[in-house]
């Protein structure tokens, strides 16, 4: 519950702001003088101050100001009586939010701590996503070996101008990498554009990545700056590269080579200094091999590849994604966690959406479950494994009563030596693990390394 401390010398207008916002569901505090509302928000801070500008001891100007000092963010709305504009203005400067001017309704009130509210938990989202593109912000991919190694290929093509081209299922965070190649590198401070190919036809996704020019072909109106153009400076992701027709890829192709292009129906060449950051979830070289892609174009693209794995081969990331994604759902209310077997759940799941699906998911959860800890029932219904697919690898029912996700995991190692001989790289590769992490995880269960030899 969001706490709000209420300042004012008037004890009527105190009652009155109390009574309105504990109905509206916030924990409210009140005082009569600008010391005590001092001197309790630096015993415990709330979330939001509201505060008369004329009070005795310590007047509201100058508690916003020792306020300041000791919380820079904390959200302050000001009260005020007509015609102290000036003063209201020097506020703003000082770091009030906002203001109220007297005599105001109970709506208005409303409106102002509401909107005070959604300015902060915007600020903190923004805050949250700003340190997850820096370059110690890896903190999604810091488990499982094989996003450590994403990790460190980012890290070394970010501050080279080298073509990147991102391999990996639907849902797997192939513009989160894009991006954060680009926050890396020396452009961070240029545009970050981003072109879904998939989403146009090929005539729209012409105009949008090279412009037009007006009268160009029916409807256009105007001339029309194009992605190229725009990220100028900076980067240009196209998603879904694979989707490209031919004749776009001719002209991408020439992009990449001389750094010019033509507007639709314009004569006027236009260079542009863009870095090109492209992804697929198609086996690009295949496309090419077989006549569906330039392959001219596919070897210009694929200068730098970098494949992200899907998440049911990287089961050990869940936690942290999960833990990630409660965290970023906080907006909702208060902070949640999982109860006891939901995690298990969650990670015996294929996940074909792969992360994106696992985010959907979290988010239901958090909306559906009651009270601060999510139970079993606020999972999804997965889907029922048919008596034929229980043989295929990386399918299995779970069982009603749970299952011990430490249990299972050894279960996989042992079954894996056996299937192999006790060949300890066959059996990394078929659980989707390096050769180290195989061994580490066969010592941590007491498992014999030379199985069946």
């Amino acid at each position: 519950m969001r706490k709000v401390l209420i300042a004012d010398d008037k004890e009527n207008l105190r009652w009155v702001l109390e009574r309105a916002l504990s109905k509206a569901g916030y924990d409210v505090e009140t005082v009569e003088d600008g010391q005590l509302a001092l001197d309790r928000a630096l015993a415990e801070r709330p979330d939001l101050v509201i505060v008369d500008l004329k009070m005795p001891k310590v007047d509201g100007l100058s508690l916003l100001k020792k306020l300041k000092e000791h919380y820079p963010d904390l959200m302050i709305v000001m009260m005020t009586a007509l015609g102290s504009t000036a003063t209201v203005v020097e506020a703003m400067k000082a770091g009030a939010h906002d203001y109220l001017i007297k005599p105001f309704d109970i709506e208005e009130l409303l409106i102002t701590v509401s909107k005070a509210f959604v300015v902060e938990s915007l600020r903190e989202q923004v805050d949250y996503l700003k340190g997850e593109v820096q370059s110690d912000g890896w903190q999604l991919v810091r488990s499982s070996e094989s996003m450590q190694e994403v990790k460190h290929l980012v890290e070394r093509v970010a501050n080279t101008p080298a073509t990147v081209i991102i391999q990996g299922e639907s849902g797997t965070g192939k513009e989160l990498v894009a991006h954060a190649i680009h926050t890396l590198s020396p452009r961070v401070n240029g545009p970050f554009i981003r072109v879904n190919c998939a989403a146009l036809t090929e005539t729209l996704l012409e105009s949008e990545l090279f412009g037009h020019e007006k009268g160009a072909f029916t409807g256009a109106h105007a001339r029309k700056t194009g992605r190229f153009e725009l990220a100028d400076g900076g980067t240009l992701f196209l998603d879904e590269i694979g989707e490209l027709s031919f004749n776009v890829q001719a002209k991408l192709l020439r992009v990449l080579q001389e750094r010019t292009f033509e507007r639709v129906g314009g004569e006027k060449t236009i260079k542009v200094d863009v870095r090109i950051i492209t992804a697929t979830n198609r086996d690009l070289l295949k496309e090419a091999q077989e006549g569906r892609f330039r392959e001219d174009l596919y070897y210009r693209l694929s200068v730098f590849p970098i494949s992200i794995p899907p998440l049911r081969e990287r089961r050990e990331d869940i936690p942290y994604l999960t833990e990630h994604f409660l965290k970023k759902l906080r907006t909702y209310g208060q902070s949640k966690t999982l109860g006891p077997g939901v995690l298990t759940q969650l990670m015996a799941y294929d996940w074909p959406g792969n992360v994106r699906e696992l985010e959907n998911v979290v988010e239901r959860m958090v909306i559906i479950s009651q009270g601060a800890v999510i139970g079993s029932d606020g999972l999804p219904v997965f889907k029922t494994i048919s008596k034929e697919e229980k043989g295929r690898p990386g399918l299995f029912e779970l069982p009603p009563e749970g299952v011990s996700l430490e249990e299972l995991e050894k279960s996989f190692l042992q079954q894996a030596m056996e299937q192999t001989g006790g060949n300890q790289s066959k059996a990394a590769k078929q659980l989707g693990l390096s050769r180290h992490a195989f061994i580490y995880r066969l010592e941590k269960y007491g498992i014999d390394p030379h199985w069946g030899i």
